[in-house]
C-alpha cells in the first residue's frame, strides 16, 4: 500500500512538473518573439477599403437581457463600409431578451444596417449549433464571432480582416480579450491575472514555436472557407472553438494571433458563475483531447509541435493531478513517518520545485507585460491567491475533466452575464442566478478540514516538507467554499 500510494503521489508530481517545462518552453519563446514583432505592420500600411472583403459577424445569444443591447449598440458602430458588412443575431433565447433583441434591430435596420434576427426552431447544438446555422445563410467570406459579454473596439475589423488578404492560409485571427471589470473584486483580479497569462504566453509562444494555437470561441474572425473545409461546427464537445481549431490546422491552416489588438469583455463576477465557465471550458477541453490527441501524435507535424498539442489538450487535466497530488501528500506523510528508509526517494521530489520556479515565471513575465510600474508589488499581491483559488477550484474543474475523458454528456450551461463594471454595481437580484448548496460545496468544505488536519499531522510528525502546500489547499478550498455559499454582491 505504501509504495502505490507513492507511485500514484510521485506520477501526479511528474505530470505536473512536465507541464510547467512546457509552459517554461512557451515563456521563453515569448520572450524571443517580442524582438521581432511587426503585429501592427498591415494597419500602419492600410487598405482602401473598395478592396475590403464582405464580413459577417456573428452574436449568439441565449438570454442575455442584461447585455444584449450593450452588445448590439457596440456592433452597430463598428467602421466598416455598410454594404460589406452583416450582423446576424443567433438568438436562442427563451426570456424578454427576444423582444429587446427585435427592437434593437429594427432600430438599426432603420439606419441602413444590415441586421437579422435570426430564430431557430429549435436549440439543437447549443452555441455549436446556432454558429453552424447562422454560418448556412452567411452573405460574409469571413465571419467575426462575439459572445454576449464583449465590447469590441470600432475598428476591429479594420485591425483584423487585412491580414487574410495578406496570406490565404490563414483561417482565423484572434485577438486578446480585455476586461472592462477587471477591478471588481478579488475574483475579477484573479480570473483576468489568469487569462492574461494565456492570452499573452501560451497564445504568443505557441504561435511563435510554430505550435498549433486556438480560436478563443469569440473575440476572432474565422474565414467561411475554412470553417467548411475543417468540417464545420461539430457539438460533441463543450469547448467548439478549440474542437474546429484543432480540425482546421491539421487540414494545413494557419492561425494569426493578434496580442495588440484588445476585445475587451465582462468578467463573471460570482463563484457559481466561474464555476460553470470554468466547467465547460475544462470538461470541453477533456472532450477535444479524447477526439484529437491520438490523431495529432500520429500526424506529420514536427515532435515539439506534437509536445505543445499534448500538453495543451491536456491542459485541463493539470487540475486533475494537482488533485490527486493534494489527497494523496496526507498519507504521503505517514509513508514517510514509517519507511523513513525511503526519504532519500521521496525527498528526490525536490527537483520539482524547478517546475513551481518555472510556473512562478510563466505568470511573472505576464504580470511585467500588464503591469509594468508595479510588477513586483502586484504580482506578490496577486500570484499567490491566485495559485490557492486554482488550488480550490481543483475538486470542480477534475469532476468536469474525469466526465469528459468518460464520455458523460452535458448541455452547454451559459455563464450568466451582469452588466457590471463599476465597483459600485450589484449582481443582486439577476434573474439568471440560481443558488444551490450541493453536495460539491459539502465536499469542498470537508477538503478544508482535511488540509487542516494535514497541516496538524505535520506538526505532530515534525515533517514540515509539505506545510505550505497544505497550508495553500486550505486556504484555496476555504475560498472557493465561502464564495461559493455568498449569495450578495
Amino acid at each position: 500500500m505504501e509504495y502505490l500510494i507513492l507511485i500514484i503521489y510521485s506520477s501526479s508530481l511528474l505530470f505536473i512538473f512536465l507541464f510547467s517545462l512546457g509552459q517554461l518552453h512557451l515563456t521563453l519563446q515569448y520572450l524571443k518573439s517580442k524582438k521581432k514583432s511587426r503585429e501592427l505592420s498591415l494597419v500602419e500600411d492600410g487598405i482602401q477599403e473598395d478592396k475590403l472583403p464582405a464580413v459577417t459577424v456573428q452574436l449568439p445569444i441565449y438570454n442575455e437581457k442584461y447585455v444584449v443591447e450593450r452588445l448590439i449598440d457596440t456592433i452597430a458602430c463598428f467602421e466598416y463600409p455598410l454594404d460589406k458588412m452583416e450582423i446576424q443575431i443567433l438568438d436562442d433565447s427563451t426570456d424578454e431578451t427576444v423582444d429587446l433583441i427585435a427592437k434593437k434591430v429594427q432600430y438599426y435596420q432603420e439606419k441602413g444596417i444590415d441586421i437579422q434576427h435570426i430564430r431557430r426552431p429549435d436549440r439543437v447544438g447549443f452555441k455549436a449549433g446556432a454558429l453552424e446555422y447562422g454560418l448556412d445563410i452567411a452573405k460574409g467570406e469571413f465571419i467575426a464571432i462575439f459572445d454576449a459579454d464583449f465590447l469590441p473596439r470600432p475598428d476591429f475589423l479594420k485591425l483584423t480582416v487585412p491580414y487574410f488578404l495578406e496570406d490565404e492560409n490563414i483561417g482565423v485571427v484572434q485577438t486578446r480579450w480585455g476586461h472592462v471589470n477587471k477591478d471588481y473584486s478579488i475574483l475579477t483580479k484573479l480570473q483576468a491575472f489568469g487569462l492574461d497569462a494565456h492570452f499573452t504566453i501560451e497564445q504568443v509562444g505557441r504561435s511563435a514555436a510554430g505550435s498549433f494555437i486556438n480560436f478563443n470561441g469569440t473575440g476572432g474572425v474565422w474565414r467561411k472557407k475554412c470553417i467548411y473545409d475543417a468540417g464545420n461546427w461539430q457539438p460533441d464537445t463543450l469547448t467548439e472553438d478549440l474542437d474546429l481549431s484543432y480540425r482546421a490546422q491539421m487540414k494545413g491552416w494557419r492561425f494569426k494571433y493578434l496580442e495588440k489588438v484588445e476585445s475587451p469583455a465582462e468578467l463573471p463576477v460570482y463563484m457559481p458563475a466561474i464555476k460553470s465557465q470554468q466547467f465547460r471550458w475544462n470538461k470541453g477541453a477533456a472532450e477535444s483531447a479524447k477526439k484529437h490527441l491520438g490523431t495529432v501524435l500520429k500526424s506529420g507535424i514536427s515532435f515539439p509541435s506534437k509536445v505543445h498539442a499534448f500538453f495543451h489538450l491536456l491542459n485541463s487535466s493539470v487540475f486533475l493531478f494537482l488533485l490527486i497530488a493534494a489527497l494523496f501528500s496526507i498519507p504521503m506523510l505517514f509513508v514517510k513517518y514509517a519507511h523513513p528508509e525511503l526519504n532519500w526517494l521521496i525527498n528526490i521530489g525536490g527537483i520539482l520545485l524547478v517546475g513551481f520556479f518555472s510556473i512562478s515565471f510563466f505568470y511573472w513575465v505576464a504580470t511585467k507585460e500588464f503591469v509594468p510600474q508595479n510588477t513586483f508589488g502586484y504580482y506578490i499581491k496577486v500570484f499567490p491567491m491566485f495559485l490557492m483559488i486554482s488550488m480550490g477550484l481543483s475538486l470542480h474543474n477534475s469532476i468536469a475533466v474525469l466526465e469528459g475523458f468518460l464520455g458523460f454528456k452535458s448541455p452547454f450551461v451559459r455563464t450568466p452575464k451582469f452588466n457590471i463594471q463599476q465597483v459600485s454595481d450589484s449582481w443582486k437580484g439577476n434573474i439568471y442566478i440560481k443558488q444551490n448548496f450541493s453536495w460539491l460545496n459539502i465536499l469542498e468544505g470537508l477538503l478544508v478540514l482535511y488540509f487542516l488536519a494535514g497541516i496538524g499531522i505535520g506538526f505532530y510528525f515534525n515533517d514540515f516538507g509539505l506545510i505550505i502546500f497544505h497550508i495553500m489547499l486550505a486556504i484555496g478550498f476555504g475560498n472557493v467554499f465561502f464564495y461559493s455559499m455568498k449569495t450578495t454582491g
